[in-house]
């Protein structure tokens, strides 16, 4: 009995570790943060207060970055090789007054370690007074890619939100720009540009408030980035409309302060803070999700479940599999006898032990095929926590179901199931939710190969490493859950 009851324990702290892997790992408890912005190989963002957090892998953040001026809801931007990161000077309408500023500061660099770290002295880009409907807090900055305009968002849903533009050269407001009304009943915004729209986000419900707390991010659209933003239904911002990009899940409540990172063309992130998490606590801290495109509206991607899969092929249709002998499974063609009242069975498909004493012990390789639920075509997918992980997930060890035989990455840049997962890098996976909704699928590391290499299929039948394409089918693939 007692050991039945620590197995019952270890499984348990497992699958609570899996729910809380849907959050970051590591300390990252955060309020109100900033995008994230990249410097020198490092993750930073910034929160209400006056530090933030780093993150070597955009995986496991702890606190040590810095930001004077305390206040609250911050936004950083990169602009050129300088950054320009913002604040509020207090705490907004829930402070009982409306008196606010909107302060921006310059910096060469993020990393507070460097001797060219040194903040400029700050400076105000907007206001609000007393009686206002209107707080200056929780800015948002965006530079324009299409034009190189750079515009600030601010307010909360004690009042407007208003849009001021700056100059991205100085970080000064435009002399003469007014501020222009561009949403209420929301707080939290941030401008962004995809494929001619401009995008507006807030948040909606309420903060504040731990696990009661009813945050949720909402966005409209419009062709000119002065709006008027418009969500899905026809409704403006401006009378408290908004599409849903994200609500509160399970055990993570209360999603805010949206924030869009771009890795490259077709992989993009959210940022946000979760107010509680209720495997840390209820403590507030920072999510990160992928950030999809459907239909012109950006949407949040799903946390990558930990789980046995079909890896499909979005070329061809086929599964990864090993290559071993095709051994015929029992049940050939069949036909139902005229008696009605013949009862029906249910036939088992081919399980591991059926067919695992004809693979080769060593190496095996590794291609597609039309998928029939075989051993060889059910690939376990698990976290490795002590490996690290990348902006937005951990890795994973990809193996077939029941076995420890490993998917990885040889010298040659070809793919290969070893007998047993070891943990090297060549192991271990990067699995990417695309904004399309497919995956890429990257190995940490290839042997002798310093570029980044991911999973493709060279032909209908053939998988390989090669460059990621977003723009080809050969480097998309989907994972199709396996139930027993």
């Amino acid at each position: 009995m007692k050991k039945i009851i620590t197995i019952i324990v270890a499984l348990s702290a497992f699958l609570l570790a899996l729910d809380s892997a849907y959050a970051q790992v590591g300390q990252p408890y955060i309020h109100d943060p900033s995008t994230i912005v990249k410097c020198d190989g490092k993750y930073y963002t910034f929160g209400t207060g006056s530090g933030g957090l780093i993150s070597e892998d955009g995986w496991t953040w702890h606190s040590g970055a810095v930001r004077p001026g305390g206040g609250a809801a911050p936004d950083a931007i990169k602009l050129g090789d300088r950054y320009l990161v913002g604040y509020n000077t207090f705490g907004g309408g829930l402070g009982g007054g409306h008196a606010n500023k909107i302060m921006v500061m310059w910096n060469k660099t993020l990393d507070p370690d460097s001797p060219d770290f040194e903040y400029s002295e700050a400076f105000s880009v907007a206001e609000s007074l007393p009686d206002e409907d209107c707080d200056a807090i929780d800015l948002g900055l965006m530079l324009d890619p299409s034009t190189g305009r750079l515009f600030c968002v601010y307010g909360t849903y004690f009042g407007y939100i208003r849009q001021v533009e700056l100059d991205p050269v100085t970080g000064q407001r435009l002399p003469g720009n007014k501020a222009i009304d561009v949403a209420r009943n929301c707080e939290a915004s941030q401008m962004m540009y995809n494929d001619g729209w401009y995008y507006l986000l807030g948040t909606h419900g309420t903060c504040c408030d731990g696990v009661n707390s009813s945050y949720n991010i909402v966005v409209g659209r419009s062709r000119n980035p002065n709006g008027p933003f418009i969500d899905n239904v026809g409704r403006s911002m401006l009378q408290g409309g908004g599409k849903s990009v994200i609500t509160a899940e399970p055990r993570l409540i209360g999603p805010g302060h949206f924030g869009r990172y771009i890795e490259e063309e077709g992989v993009e992130k959210m940022s946000f803070h979760w107010e509680a998490d209720l495997d840390q606590s209820g403590a507030s801290v920072l999510g990160i999700r992928p950030l999809l495109w459907k239909d012109g509206w950006p949407v949040a991607g799903k946390a990558f479940d930990p789980g046995t899969y079909e890896i499909k092929s979005m070329r061809s249709g086929y599964a990864l599999q090993i290559d071993v002998e095709f051994i015929r499974a029992q049940g050939g063609m069949r036909r139902r006898g005229s008696d009605v009242n013949e009862p029906v069975v249910a036939i088992e498909g081919q399980k591991l032990e059926d067919v695992i004493g004809t693979w080769p012990e060593g190496v095996i390789g590794v291609k597609n095929d039309f998928f029939l639920a075989r051993p060889q075509q059910k690939w376990s997918v698990i976290p490795v926590p002590e490996a690290g992980g990348y902006l937005g997930g951990p890795y994973y060890k990809i193996v077939i179901e029941g076995t420890n035989r490993a998917l990885a990455a040889n010298a040659e840049a070809e793919l290969e199931a070893v007998p047993e997962f070891t943990g090297a890098p060549e192991q271990l996976w990067r699995i990417d939710q695309l904004t399309d909704g497919t995956f890429r699928i990257m190995p940490k590391e290839v042997p002798g190969h310093s570029e980044p290499l991911a999973l493709v299929s060279l032909g209908d039948n053939s998988a390989t490493l090669a460059p990621f394409n977003f723009h080809s089918d050969n480097s998309k693939w989907d994972f199709v859950a396996i139930t027993k």
